[in-house]
């Protein structure tokens, strides 16, 4: 992909993260396009034993790591899109979060989006406006 093709993009990030079982084996998996629909990342992979929300956050946390490395692209904003409304509203501070081991996650986003410097908006979508994502985390399950 050309420079001038991704100059100045508005990137959308479809994460999503899983536990079989809270806690238990868990995943997490991300789907990042520009905003024409091309896509830019796919990644999914198992991360050991985690709750439902701490793997969603992992999964928001891998992609904001993939953003960090990827700073090549001139991107104005990225949108971040999750199944978790819970999360999303931890996310844009309408819910406070209790678990430190939840605040600590948070705390070390907080940190990527400074390193990144630019905006990032997290939104709620359904399930099943989320497939990629999901798909990503059952893959690595071998499911």
């Amino acid at each position: 992909m050309n420079n001038s093709q991704n100059s100045m993009a508005n990137l959308i990030v479809y994460t999503d993260g899983g536990s079989r079982g809270n806690p238990g084996p868990a995943a997490i998996g991300f789907y990042i396009t520009d905003d024409k629909g091309n896509e830019l990342a796919k990644y999914g992979k198992k991360i050991g034993l985690a709750t439902n929300n701490s793997a969603e956050y992992l999964a928001v946390i891998s992609a904001l790591e993939w953003l960090k490395l990827n700073r090549e692209l001139q991107t104005k904003s990225v949108r971040f899109f999750l199944d978790s409304k819970l999360i999303v509203n931890q996310l844009n501070g309408i819910f406070k979060i209790k678990e430190a081991r939840l605040r600590n996650l948070i705390v070390k986003i907080r940190q990527l989006e400074r390193e990144i410097g630019i905006n990032i908006f997290y939104s709620y979508i359904p399930r099943e406006k989320n497939k990629i994502a999901d798909n990503l985390v059952n893959h690595s399950f071998g499911c």
